[in-house]
């Protein structure tokens, strides 16, 4: 460094009061390259305007776009053991393990919340792909369970936010575990028939996509989410092959019928209301309470008064009457002799 790096042009900076810009003042759009202010994304749901990619956002964000004005009671989470193997690679597991808790605030990668969604009172649970890739791990195995039994003692439905890369490697065995019991706890639900609804966001892969994530009644997707068990670069390295082009993103899967639909962040809590309230057979729009009309008094008819010697000329005898004036029945009688 020299002079004019160390002194001349922070005396300068200091003049003119320039101030440090924070660095993530802009965003760049990851499809189409375009610099998006962070403000207006945050006030479009952190979906780009122009091309409508959808960034990835946090787990408690999702639960406050979804339910009614973004009010929700989170679930308590179930203790768990938090590094029941001891594992270590490049550092510990549990120095991992604090060291993204400090960066998240949060104690692992699920979050749980019972809110109303456009008046329908249910269950949603989501991922943070901020926690370790939103990976599946013992803890965060016992929060989905114990989700699922709330809505099953509740009698109300549940709603799957999926976003992970997978079981969580640093737990082993016991992480793929998590994979057979959260598929009972969803047979749980199914049995006492509540609906189940996943929505699968980007990315939802590994062996979250081989379980849970998989067994919805509905299967709804974010667009442009890549969803699959293996990923791309993997198959084609496995079968020599080239990929098709926008192979396991939503739309492909839903043109292949993995998918059921492909809705936007914006119209996820309409769409979601909407079905919920055909699956648990309630009405489209709570019955408004209106009064019935008041029936109106019938007035009297007024009738030009008819004297006792007259009488009303009978209807069959006004018709003969017009027939014979006709001259009809007449003529009938000389054709027929």
């Amino acid at each position: 460094m020299n002079w004019i790096t160390s002194f001349v042009r922070p005396k300068i900076n200091s003049m003119l009061g320039r101030r440090d810009v924070p660095e993530n003042l802009w965003i760049k759009c990851p499809e189409s390259g375009e610099m998006v202010f962070h403000t207006d994304l945050e006030e479009n749901l952190w979906v780009v305007p122009n091309s409508g990619y959808h960034m990835k956002i946090s787990a408690k964000a999702r639960l406050t776009y979804l339910f009614d004005d973004g009010q929700f009671e989170e679930i308590d989470r179930p203790k768990a053991v938090q590094d029941p193997l001891k594992f270590r690679d490049s550092k510990k597991y549990t120095d991992r393990l604090r060291d993204v808790r400090t960066k998240t605030g949060l104690d692992d990668s699920i979050i749980a919340g019972i809110g109303t969604i456009k008046g329908v009172r249910a269950v949603a649970v989501a991922h943070d792909f901020s926690f370790i890739g939103g990976s599946l791990g013992v803890s965060a195995g016992e929060a989905i369970i114990h989700a699922f039994e709330v809505a099953t003692q509740q009698k109300i439905p549940l709603i799957m936010f999926a976003a992970s890369g997978g079981a969580r490697m640093q737990e082993g065995i016991l992480s793929l575990m998590q994979l057979p019991r959260t598929t009972v706890a969803v047979e749980m639900l199914k049995e006492a028939g509540l609906p189940y609804i996943v929505v699968l966001t980007n990315p939802t892969t590994g062996g979250v996509s081989a379980s849970y994530a998989m067994l919805g009644d509905i299967h709804i997707a974010e667009p442009g989410a890549e969803i699959c068990f293996a990923g791309k670069r993997v198959i084609e390295q496995t079968i020599h092959e080239k990929l098709p082009e926008g192979f396991q993103t939503s739309e492909y899967l839903m043109e292949h019928g993995m998918v059921d639909m492909v809705v936007t962040r914006h119209e996820l809590p309409d769409t979601l209301a909407r079905l919920l309230k055909i699956m648990m057979k309630e009405p489209a729009m709570p019955p408004a309470a209106v009064e019935p009309p008041e029936e109106a008094a019938e007035e009297p008819v007024e009738t030009a008064p008819v004297d006792e010697d007259e009488t009303a000329p009978e209807p069959a005898l006004e018709a003969a009457d017009a027939v014979a004036g006709d001259g009809t029945e007449n003529r009938d009688a000389d054709n027929r002799g």
